[in-house]
């Protein structure tokens, strides 16, 4: 059913994060890189709340440190140092990334403000290693036209970026982090919540992120840019969603997060309906252990056996409920237990509106029912866990069950790769931000402005013209060109070889795009080595066609060289001579046809020698040899 986004009061406000292409980190001289060898170093961290300038806790902040995490950080020397582990203070702030935020946000006619001031924000997750990211406001109230629309900007600021997750240990209570990402320089745009459809969000979060890219100093590729959504509808919520990767998925995470905003709130009236009232729900948890004592369901019988038990709770009046789809495989059960697995530790939980199933029978469900005291208009959630864990969960599940009575409750979200989302944390409070004592401020001189005003980047409009001028590309080329970021390397590639602007252009759209669909991380080649395969292109050492395949495997096998790639796919291109005697073979075994068929068996031929050179010789010398043997 088609959702009228007007009637439901949707608004919609951005947050585009992007990771500045600098050649240092934000606060020390470390190289903004990766790596994927093994760490040299690893230290062992758990990270605990403080309190604010007036006493309080930010509740997100609690929230993660009542999972009882420990943080196993991994680092090497190449890409990180004692800033990152936190045993160092930070160096003054890079000054090359302030004047890349300076120029993005002078091109979303931002006002910069006259000092910059770092401030910490309380993060406990694991991700920083100091318990809080730092960050700092650089220019303010701007707007951008998107079509006819002017959006306004609210602020364009400068953080660090955060530790990578790499894996858990010791069933989750042990999370590692590599540190490497942390404190690489991250832009982030926010907007004015003035967005009234998914489709408009999903266009707003383009043309920020054209004019980004028009700065070239942003890095490409996947977990360089991350899209956070404020969600929220009438009589519902804000909703926080963090971290959308791909631009094309925010479309549908507004929708989906729509219906799920509405599918609550027809919980919500429906409970109403019943009398259900939220002290009718009560933390009342009864040992149902002896029900499951012969049971088959394995993830039961195997926390029986390691001596857990199982715990179950009664909802009244909320039968049928929790079975309700809120979004695609997605239900009011699946808000529980979200909830009951970040609050009580546990893989997840049971409810008698999905059995009998699971292994779990008939009569253990009945039985069930009778130990606990419900009847046929109730719920049961259940789950299999030791008994602190247990609790824990259930009273999560109470608490969230009691929130679907009010309604929707505001929360911080994590965006899956299908568009649904997660619970990920209860929202922060103003007592997550505080004053960095470690950094001076930053006085912006009208020197340094008159400076970033006098060379700002060339809009994306004036590009595409120019490209089309300069290098006689079509206008869907050339725009396909500059809204894939790669403008600057097309150029690069053009006067650094004799291929041409079309067959580049071609390459770095259509071609790569169509690498990504078949599941190649085109992230993982650089742009040097992009413009190395085409030098050797144009030097007549590789075949234009086997361009793609080179680049496919150095994707895959980031430290080897260009000269490794072609020797290990057996792409050296032949030599003329050599071309010949494989085009003579071609027309001795095609004598027949050619004298049927004369210079129409040339297109059989071309096809015939290319099946078995392509990718090792230029089709057009294939081709002047072929016309040469017919004649």
């Amino acid at each position: 059913m088609a959702i009228d986004y007007a009637k439901i009061g949707l608004k919609v406000g951005l947050e585009i994060h992007q990771q500045l292409n600098t050649k240092a980190k934000l606060f020390c001289s470390c190289p903004p890189a990766l790596f994927k060898e093994e760490p040299q170093i690893t230290f062992l961290r758990r990270l605990r709340p403080t309190q604010s300038e007036l006493g309080q806790v930010d509740p997100a902040a609690f929230f993660e440190f009542q999972k009882g995490m420990r943080i196993l950080y991994e680092a090497n020397r190449a890409t990180s140092c004692l800033v990152e582990m936190d045993e160092e203070p930070p160096h003054p702030l890079n000054m090359e990334a302030v004047e890349v935020v300076l120029t993005a946000a002078l091109m979303m006619n931002m006002q910069p403000i006259d000092e910059v001031h770092v401030m910490r924000k309380t993060v406990i997750d694991g991700s920083n290693t100091t318990g809080f990211q730092r960050t700092c406001i650089i220019a303010s109230d701007g707007w951008i036209k998107v079509g006819e629309k002017t959006i306004p900007m609210q602020a364009a600021s400068l953080e660090e970026d955060a530790a990578r997750k790499t894996g858990e240990e010791d069933a989750g209570k042990t999370i590692r982090y590599r540190i490497d990402r942390l404190g690489i320089p991250l832009i982030e745009v926010a907007t004015a919540p003035v967005i009234y459809s998914p489709a408009e969000a999903q266009e707003v979060a383009l043309a920020i992120g054209m004019i980004l890219r028009d700065t070239g100093k942003v890095m490409r590729g996947l977990g360089t840019i991350r899209q956070d959504l404020n969600v929220s509808i009438s009589n519902g919520a804000l909703m926080e969603i963090k971290g959308v990767q791909e631009l094309d998925l925010i479309a549908k995470v507004v929708e989906y997060e729509v219906r799920r905003q509405l599918g609550l709130l027809q919980v919500k009236e429906e409970l109403n309906s019943r009398g259900v009232k939220a002290e009718d729900l009560q933390q009342e948890f009864v040992d149902a252990s002896a029900v499951f004592q012969q049971t088959k369901c394995k993830v039961i019988r195997k926390a029986m056996d390691k001596g857990q038990m199982v715990l179950a709770v009664k909802l009244p009046k909320f039968g049928g409920i929790l079975k309700r789809e809120l979004m695609p495989g997605f239900r009011v059960g699946t808000e529980l237990s979200d909830r009951a697995k970040f609050w009580g530790r546990v893989g997840g939980i049971f409810h008698t509106d999905e059995m009998p199933n699971y292994g779990i029978t008939v009569e253990e469900v009945e039985a069930l029912r009778k130990t606990v005291g419900a009847g046929n208009e109730d719920a049961v959630v259940f789950v299999a866990d030791t008994s602190e864990n247990a609790h824990d969960a259930l009273k999560a599940v109470v608490e969230r069950a009691q929130e679907a009575i009010a309604g929707v409750p505001a929360e911080t979200r994590t965006a899956k790769e299908d568009g649904t989302t997660r619970y990920m944390r209860p929202r922060p409070g103003a007592a997550r931000m505080y004053p960095e004592t470690d950094i001076p401020p930053v006085l912006l001189t009208s020197e340094l402005m008159e400076k970033i005003r006098a060379n700002l980047p060339e809009p994306g409009e004036k590009k595409v013209a120019r490209l089309m001028k300069e290098y006689s590309l079509n206008e869907k080329l050339a725009k396909q060109v500059v809204d894939s970021g790669y403008a600057a390397l097309l150029e690069n590639i053009v006067k650094a070889s004799s291929v041409s602007a079309t067959t580049v252009a071609a390459f770095l759209t259509e071609t790569l795009k169509a690498l990504k669909r078949d599941g190649v991380q085109v992230e993982n080649v650089a742009d040097e080595q992009v413009l190395e395969i085409f030098r050797a292109v144009g030097a007549g050492e590789l075949a234009k066609e086997a361009a793609a395949d080179v680049f496919a495997w150095l994707s895959k096998h980031e430290d080897k060289s260009l000269n490794d790639a072609v020797e290990n796919l057996g792409l050296r291109l032949l030599s003329k001579e050599e071309l010949e005697v494989i085009v003579d073979r071609v027309v001795a075994e095609n004598k027949r046809s050619i004298e049927e068929l004369g210079n129409k068996a040339f297109g059989l031929l071309m096809g015939a020698v290319m099946k078995e050179v392509r990718g090792k010789a230029d089709p057009d010398l294939v081709a002047r040899l072929l016309r040469q043997r017919l004649r």
